[in-house]
């Protein structure tokens, strides 16, 4: 029978796991286990001896996520653009996430290392699932683990480059927190992560309130996403937007928003910059 995973070991904390900490587990990874002749023991998500950079300048990444609680849950947004560097390249990614019942995750940063946390959290799941208990992570304890995986990492030097917004609803509680890419989280009823945090937050603090309806809270998203595509070069306009209540979790279909680029100030930008383009 193959052992069970140690990635959440409270020895080395969450999200690390190196070889020798689990010996039963590391013979499987061993030469003439199914590796190649020379592998030094090592196994998935393993963090070897000496510095690791493989995502400390990140390839493939997305910008802004936002989320606003409402009268009868959470709604959390974003685009489905995958950046290579400057460019567009990949259209299609979700970045909203469920996991469970009650939760949405959104990302900015590196894809790979937020396929990485959702491989954590799949573990943490299928155990609870396994436990056949009727017990389920709640949004604020996955938000929680979240902040110990991501400060975890960062003491080791080995950052998880993203930003994470977790939205919920259970038991009557709305939830809505952020955690940033060397453990800093804080909880509010609206919030962003990437660029958006500069552009959507001061619409939000002028409009946003806890008791409005779901229509008025999509009517904000949409306005705030779409101030967000017609100033950050890293967006583009396909969002998908998540909506979590008591009943049930659901992410939208992927929409474009109205834009107009016919404003006077848009039509001859180097005229009102000296120097410019």
């Amino acid at each position: 029978m193959i052992p069970a995973r140690v990635s959440h070991n409270p020895i080395i904390g969450p999200g690390v796991v190196p070889a020798g900490v689990d010996p039963a587990y590391d013979r499987q990874y061993k030469a003439g286990a199914g590796v190649h002749e020379g592998a030094a023991g090592g196994r998935p998500f393993c963090v070897a001896p000496g510095p690791i950079t493989h995502t400390q300048t990140p390839y493939v990444t997305g910008t802004t996520v936002m989320g606003v609680k409402y009268k009868d849950g959470v709604l959390l947004a974003c685009d489905t653009l995958g950046s290579y560097g400057s460019t567009k390249r990949y259209k299609s990614i979700e970045r909203l996430k469920k996991v469970g019942k009650h939760t949405v995750i959104g990302f900015t940063g590196e894809l790979s290392d937020f396929t990485y946390i959702m491989t954590l959290l799949d573990e943490l799941m299928n155990h609870d699932f396994c436990l056949d208990d009727g017990k389920e992570l709640d949004p604020w304890e996955i938000h929680s683990y979240l902040t110990r995986v991501m400060y975890n990492r960062r003491n080791k030097f080995d950052p998880l480059w993203n930003s994470l917004v977790v939205g919920g609803v259970k038991d009557g509680r709305h939830f809505l927190g952020m955690v940033g890419m060397i453990g800093q989280f804080y909880e509010d009823s609206h919030l962003a992560a990437g660029f958006g945090n500069h552009i959507a937050r001061p619409l939000f603090r002028e409009k946003h309130t806890d008791d409005m309806s779901l229509e008025d809270a999509k009517a904000l998203l949409e306005s705030c996403l779409r101030a967000c595509v017609m100033r950050d070069k890293q967006m583009m306009n396909k969002f998908q937007i998540a909506n979590v209540t008591e009943q049930g979790t659901t992410i939208s279909e992927p929409f474009a928003v109205s834009t107009n680029w016919h404003f006077e100030k848009f039509k001859n930008p180097s005229e009102f910059n000296p120097g410019g383009w």
